[in-house]
C-alpha cells in the first residue's frame, strides 16, 4: 500500500506566507486534528500544511518493529513528507523557513524524515517519537542541520515509545549539528502537555 497525497491546509496561504509549518498526525488521528493544535502555537503568519495518512495510519506496526514489516507504507510515508516539503519550496518558501510539528507516529515519521534529509530548516517539535527501526541504521542519516532547533518531548514510561530511543535520537540529531532540547516527563502518558506547547513556542516558533 502507498499513501495518496492529500495535504490539508490552514493559516496563511502559501503565496502570502514567508514561513510554513508541516504538521504530521499520529496513528488514528487526522490532518484536521493536528491542524487544530496550531491555535496553541505561535504560528499566526505561517502557512500550515498537514498531509493525511491513507486509512489514518502512516505504517502498520510499531516504529521499533523491523523496518521491512512496515514497508511499503513507511517509504511511501517518508515520500509524502518530502512531497509536502516540496510543495512549500515550490511556493517560494525557503528551507530555513520550513518548520515541523509531529505527534506520536507523526513524531517518529518527522524525525526519520529529518534525519534522512538534514539541512538548515526552521525548526521541529516532535512529541513522543524517535527514529524508526528495530535497530537504528545510522547509515540512513546524512547531512548537516546547521543548528536547526529541534525539541523532543516525551513521557517515561510511554507504552509506544521507549525513552531510550528518544535519547538515542537526540544524540544522532546532535551529531548532525542540530540544536536539540529534550524534556522527559515522568508518568505523563501518551499525550501533549501544556509545558511542551510552551517550550515549542519558546524554542521553535519564536
Amino acid at each position: 500500500m502507498s499513501h495518496i497525497l492529500d495535504i490539508k491546509t490552514g493559516g496563511e496561504s502559501l503565496k502570502e506566507a514567508e514561513k510554513a509549518l508541516i504538521m504530521i498526525h499520529g496513528r488514528g488521528g487526522s490532518a484536521q486534528d493536528i491542524l487544530s493544535l496550531s491555535q496553541h502555537l505561535n504560528v499566526k503568519d505561517y502557512a500550515l500544511l498537514a498531509p493525511q495518512a491513507t486509512n489514518g495510519t502512516w505504517y502498520p506496526f510499531s516504529f521499533i518493529a523491523p523496518v521491512e514489516q512496515n514497508e511499503p507504507w513507511l517509504s511511501s510515508a517518508i515520500e509524502t513528507i518530502g512531497k509536502t516539503v516540496q510543495t512549500a519550496l515550490d511556493a517560494g518558501i525557503r528551507a530555513e523557513n520550513i518548520y515541523f510539528f509531529g505527534f506520536s507516529q507523526g513524531a517518529c515519521l518527522t524525525l526519520e524524515f529529518l534525519a534522512r534529509n538534514a539541512q538548515k530548516f526552521g525548526g521541529a517539535a516532535a512529541i513522543i517519537g524517535g527514529v524508526i527501526g528495530e535497530k537504528i541504521n545510522r547509515e540512513n542519516y546524512k547531512g548537516d542541520f546547521v543548528q536547526t532547533p529541534i525539541f523532543l518531548g516525551t513521557s517515561n514510561p510511554d507504552f509506544h515509545v521507549p525513552v531510550e530511543r528518544v535519547y538515542a535520537t537526540a544524540n544522532i540529531l546532535k551529531e548532525m549539528n542540530a540544536e536539540v532540547t529534550e524534556k522527559v516527563y515522568a508518568n505523563f502518558g501518551h499525550s501533549i502537555n501544556q509545558e511542551e506547547i510552551e517550550l515549542a513556542n519558546e524554542l521553535i516558533f519564536k
